[in-house]
């Protein structure tokens, strides 16, 4: 029976040894896709920005510019969500903290609206697919994050919403700070609502030329500044994604590592007690032929 429990102790410490190379694996992968995200989402964070401004000054100067995306509805029945998620798991509660974070943006929204869901990563998809909610599905996009996917999705947005089938649109989606720290983000996408420019010295004392016209310019810009929200969100979703699953996947290495020495430790006294059975066993035997 020892022999058995030793025999039983092997098989467990060697399953654990396999799923430990595995998770090590994973973890390695994941930081060499997360230099890469890393890097595409801090390169694109200056161009939302100073599109955000060129938008701002914009609408400084345009006056009564008339555009679908601009139309605020007073009558607001339902609100879209662009629920920015991973299309795999194994990444901690990066998924998790995201639709929680959608959800209570539904349950805080007090004026008696339906929600729809268009859902990016496959994740977001069953979540809602189960529960009802699920207005479009965008999965299966891969770890390389694509511009042309990015506006696709805002076209249906900006369909949607100039159909009357949205009245507000918000994006939610994970804004990546470092490997163990990624925040919940929901910012509003639909209606546009044009960001206001920080008053400093240099922005009062210059004055623009814009050609053909402010307006022109200000009309064209809005439908790719959707887009760049959402390509800008895909790309903080993914780095995010990445850091989540290393930090993930080395906790889950060093926890095997805890297992492995916990069960090596009662393997060992398994066998100790084993042996000390066989030797209580030979001196038991002695004793009774000297009798």
């Amino acid at each position: 029976m020892a022999g058995a429990g030793v025999r039983e102790f092997k098989r467990r410490i060697r399953s654990v040894k396999n799923t430990q190379q595995i998770t090590k694996a994973m973890k390695m992968v994941a930081a060499a896709k997360l230099r890469r995200a890393q890097e595409s989402a801090e390169a694109s964070r200056p161009y939302t920005e100073t599109l955000q401004g060129t938008l701002a000054r914009l609408a400084a100067v345009s006056y009564d510019v008339k555009h679908p995306l601009l139309d605020k509805r007073e009558d607001v029945r339902k609100v879209g969500y662009v629920i920015v998620t991973a299309d795999r798991g194994l990444c901690g509660g990066y998924n998790t903290n995201i639709i929680r974070a959608a959800g209570q943006a539904i349950e805080d929204d007090e004026r008696n609206t339906a929600a729809g869901v268009i859902a990016v990563g496959r994740k977001a998809r069953d979540f809602y697919r189960k529960r009802g909610g699920l207005d479009a599905e965008f999965v299966n996009l891969g770890d390389n994050v694509s511009y042309a996917d990015a506006r696709e999705i805002a076209q249906y947005v900006m369909n949607a919403y100039e159909n009357g089938e949205l009245d507000e649109v918000y994006l939610v989606y994970a804004r990546f700070i470092n490997v163990i720290r990624q925040i919940p983000t929901i910012t509003k996408l639909l209606p546009l609502e044009t960001p206001e420019e920080e008053a400093s010295e240099s922005t009062r004392v210059i004055d623009y030329l814009y050609e053909p016209s402010a307006e022109e310019i200000l009309l064209t810009l809005l439908p790719k500044y959707v887009g760049s929200q959402i390509y800008h969100a895909m790309l903080e979703g993914k780095a995010s994604e990445f850091g989540a699953r290393m930090t993930a996947m080395g906790n889950a290495t060093e926890n095997a590592g805890e297992i492995i020495g916990n069960l090596e430790l009662a393997m060992n006294k398994a066998r100790q007690a084993a042996i000390t059975d066989e030797i209580l066993d030979i001196v038991g035997g002695a004793e009774a032929l000297k009798a």
